[in-house]
């Protein structure tokens, strides 16, 4: 209750009835009497050490009746309830069909009587004699009466009536002991000798009027007590009240006083109080308040440590990478309000979406499956899962789209004269190559071929989609900085003419081109001069037989070539760093982690050899396979091999250490994908699920079928493309439910959800790196200026291995990379293009500037409950 507000007591009707010859009813309705108000807090008293100050009080105790000694009743209203009518209206009766209609009671209607007029109606009592017993009647409209005229008794002065407060108030009305008799406080007529009823007064006061009249002076005394002695006194009345009343107390103090400790905690306390908590626990506390929610949310330490104790924190670049993906999102697709919770750190997404991961692969025994008919009956040489698209590739020469949702076709891309031997995929941008020695660029959005680079004078065997990211770079003196290579995206493609080529990824909006005209069907791309192209960078030439296989990132590139060597380069110099030599036989496939600065290479000679890019010396040589190592794959804790021998087997990149030999084929694996979970390999007619941790075989997913030619999953798909005599088969199955948040993970960790929209020749600074816990590093804070770092590109693992057969068949190890600084591709003047054509050049190009750090919707760390334990700045 405000100091603007007044408590009230609210006096029933009195009601007097007179029997002389006809009986007289008169109804007297008082207006409330206003209390004094309580005096307003001296000073602002803080919520913190007065939690009551601001209470809600029960209605019981906001409103209750009062009973005085001579029987009036009224109701006390603290003044915060509103005004109401004294007793609630009394409901209608009715039925179906009907309902009582009241009767007209306006000419009825009871005149409020102020308390002061009533005392002075009370004093102005008509005396009468004896012989006619009216002595004291009010005259009333309700009944007309003759009676002789009478002496009216003259009115007696009404003492006035005071509330203003003082230590003791005087009050006009009695005390309810050893008062003198009502007759001498409320002034009335002579008595007569009649012996007619008296009119009552409207209230006889007691303690409780007393009360709280003096309400107002006994807060006052009370304030001004020491603690101890309001303690005291405090728990006196406490003592000597019923049990009623302490439950009423109770129900008030208890939601009062009640601490949500987690709020008040600092933030540091709170996540470390949270760190003991299982993960379902946690879950559940999440629901327990909106606070709790965002507190819980939006902790990385929290979930990293989660991500940790369960066992699925897999070294902290591909946490980053997802992490740097979800701000990347977020920033191109912003709410268009403002959330009412903050949003959710990406490690706990990113937790949901591995206990998903982990889980459904095993426990949904009955996924959603669907199969549908691809390319006729040809080899599917090359597939790809990217940004909800199905991308498969062909020796028919043809690529088509397909919908994982319902095997719809979307899209045919002709245009390559002989088969498609490699993929690579950067949202809707797709490269592919081909026997017919050319490197086409496709627009998935419209379906069109809008670039068709040539140069390569034989099949291009392989190529990867490079993205510009931060890496570190060692200087003089073993200063270790980062910079952003390439400073834009680049195709690099390995071809059997024993040579790679380097090109500048088209953008869209860039000039279209073509190594020969419409007109030019004739035309042989090996007569293109590749320096005549815009787009192209550079010649990679030193190996003395074809380039089989390829991986990069960065700035390295790792080469696998047919003359049994492996090959380290700088794509952005165009150096060969290091000649890495030790197969004795053919190199089939290679992969690349340019974190730890390995690369490892798969041979026709059985052997995997692990190779030091700092050194280039060999680190280990893995033995074990009996024939043709033609497949490799490379996450952050396992190395994969399959070979020719029907085996897989899985190593510790690190130790070299053989882990476990997957052994249950019965011919050549022709194809693989593993993540930190699973394995899914391909071999004759079956399609099997491996456990990557312990090596036991989980379940087949395709059996009775004539071979398996490609597999790929990510999050909760999962395609395979399998013949089936006579027909090529697409086979998709959904491991998720509908209500899942599953956000999947691309193989080795890579993205593309960022974009690539700096000025050119822009300088990106690396944003501030939080080091959240020992060797835990977070997001920065999303108010700093975060670059987005583009990720890697889609593009296939693994294609069909055949045995000692020169048949255009091998696993691409996909591109690993991050965002780029923008570099416009070098256009050289149009007469050295040799009258080639130019297509849709732009008469002017939109260039947007980077967003300068996280939207200010996203939570900045710095501001969620949880911040850093230790924030440490790295600057270049």
């Amino acid at each position: 209750m405000t100091h603007q507000q007044r408590p009230s007591l609210v006096l029933a009707p009195s009601v007097n009835t007179t029997t002389v010859v006809t009986t007289t009813t008169t109804t007297t309705t008082y207006a409330p009497i206003q209390l004094p108000p309580l005096p307003p807090p001296a000073e602002p008293k803080d919520p913190r050490e007065y939690p009551l100050l601001h209470a809600n009080f029960p209605s019981s105790i906001k409103r209750f009746p009062l009973v005085f000694p001579n029987g009036s009743r009224a109701t006390f209203r603290d003044g915060t309830d509103g005004e109401g009518d004294l007793d609630e209206e009394e409901p209608v009766p009715s039925g179906k069909g009907w309902t009582m209609i009241r009767p007209d009671s306006t000419g009825s209607s009871s005149k409020v009587v102020g308390l002061a007029e009533a005392v002075e109606r009370y004093g102005r009592k008509r005396s009468h004699g004896a012989d006619n017993m009216m002595e004291g009647v009010e005259p009333t409209t309700e009944r007309e009466t003759h009676t002789p005229p009478r002496k009216k008794a003259r009115a007696t002065h009404l003492p006035p009536i005071t509330t203003l407060n003082a230590a003791a108030p005087p009050s006009p009305l009695p005390s309810p002991h050893g008062s003198p008799p009502p007759q001498a406080i409320w002034p009335s007529a002579p008595p007569s000798g009649a012996s007619s009823p008296q009119p009552q007064a409207p209230l006889q006061p007691d303690l409780a009027l007393t009360t709280l009249l003096t309400l107002p002076s006994l807060l006052s005394h009370f304030t001004s007590l020491p603690q101890p002695l309001q303690s005291h006194f405090l728990l006196t009345l406490l003592r000597h009240s019923p049990l009623p009343v302490l439950r009423t107390l109770h129900s008030i103090l208890t939601p009062t006083l009640a601490r949500d400790f987690l709020t008040l905690l600092p933030p540091e306390l709170a996540s470390h109080v949270l760190s003991f908590l299982p993960y379902s626990t946690v879950v559940r506390a999440s629901r327990v308040s909106k606070a709790w929610r965002a507190i819980i949310d939006s902790d990385p330490v929290l979930w990293s440590d989660l991500l940790k104790s369960t066992k699925i924190w897999f070294g902290g670049v591909t946490e980053r990478a997802f992490a740097h993906s979800i701000y990347a999102r977020r920033r191109l697709n912003m709410p268009p309000t403002p959330q009412t919770l903050p949003l959710s750190h990406p490690y706990k997404m990113l937790f949901k979406s591995r206990q998903l991961t982990r889980t459904r692969w095993v426990d949904n025994e009955n996924p959603k499956h669907r199969s549908f008919p691809a390319h006729g009956s040809s080899v599917v040489t090359c597939l790809l899962l990217s940004h909800g698209r199905i991308i498969s590739a062909s020796d028919d020469h043809s690529i088509h789209v397909y919908s994982p949702l319902t095997g719809e076709l979307l899209q045919m891309l002709d245009g390559h004269e002989g088969g498609v031997w490699a993929l690579a995929a950067c949202k809707d941008t797709l490269v592919s190559g081909s026997t017919d020695r050319t490197v086409r660029i496709w627009n998935l959005a419209t379906g069109r071929c809008t670039h068709i680079f040539g140069g390569h004078t034989s099949t291009v065997r392989c190529l990867a989609i490079v993205k510009p990211e931060w890496i570190e770079i060692e200087g003089e003196g073993g200063v270790i900085t980062k910079e952003k290579w390439p400073k834009r995206s680049v195709i690099v493609t390995g071809s059997r003419d024993h040579s790679l080529r380097v090109w500048s990824l088209p953008r869209p909006g860039d000039p279209e081109y073509r190594c020969y005209g419409s007109d030019d069907s004739e035309a042989d791309p090996a007569d293109e001069d590749a320096d005549d192209n815009p787009y192209h960078k550079m010649h990679l030439e030193g190996h003395d037989h074809a380039v089989r296989a390829l991986a990069a990132r960065g700035r390295t590139l790792v080469s696998g070539s047919y003359d049994c060597t492996v090959r380290i380069w700088d794509i952005v110099s165009g150096e060969c760093k290091w000649v890495l030599v030790g197969h004795t036989q053919k190199v089939y496939s290679v992969v690349l982690d340019i974190h730890r600065q390995i690369a490892c290479s798969g041979s026709m000679d059985g052997t995997v050899r692990v190779w030091n890019l700092r050194t280039g010396q060999c680190q280990h040589t893995l033995t074990g396979h009996t024939s043709l190592v033609g497949l490799l794959g490379l996450s952050p804790s396992h190395l994969v091999s399959a070979a020719a021998d029907s085996t897989l087997r899985i190593w510790d990149p690190e130790s070299g250490e053989l882990r476990h030999t997957l052994a249950a084929h019965t011919g050549a694996i022709t194809c693989f994908q593993h993540d930190e979970f699973k394995v899914l390999s391909g071999s004759d007619g079956t399609l099997k699920m491996w456990n990557v941790r312990d090596g036991t075989v989980v379940r087949d997913l395709l059996t009775g079928i004539q071979g398996v030619w490609q597999v790929v999953f990510e999050g909760r798909w999962c395609v395979a493309a399998s013949n089936r005599n006579p027909a090529t088969v697409l086979d998709v199955w959904d491991f998720g439910s509908d209500e899942d948040e599953w956000i999947g993970e691309p193989p080795s960790g890579f993205y593309d959800d960022d974009t690539e929209e700096e000025d050119e020749g822009e300088e990106i600074e690396q944003a501030d790196v939080d080091a959240m816990d020992q060797d835990l590093e977070v997001e920065a804070s999303e108010e700093s200026a975060e670059p987005e770092e583009p990720q890697e590109c889609t593009r296939d693992s693994s294609q069909p291995l055949a045995v000692e057969v020169e048949v255009e068949d091998v696993p691409m190890e996909r591109v690993e990379g991050i965002r780029a600084s923008k570099w416009a591709p070098s256009s050289k003047p149009s007469g050295h293009q040799r009258n080639r054509p130019v297509l849709g050049e732009p008469s002017s190009r939109a260039i947007s500037h980077p967003v300068d750090g996280i939207p200010s919707r996203l939570p900045p760390i710095n501001e969620t409950p949880t911040r850093p334990r230790i924030r440490q700045k790295q600057r270049r």
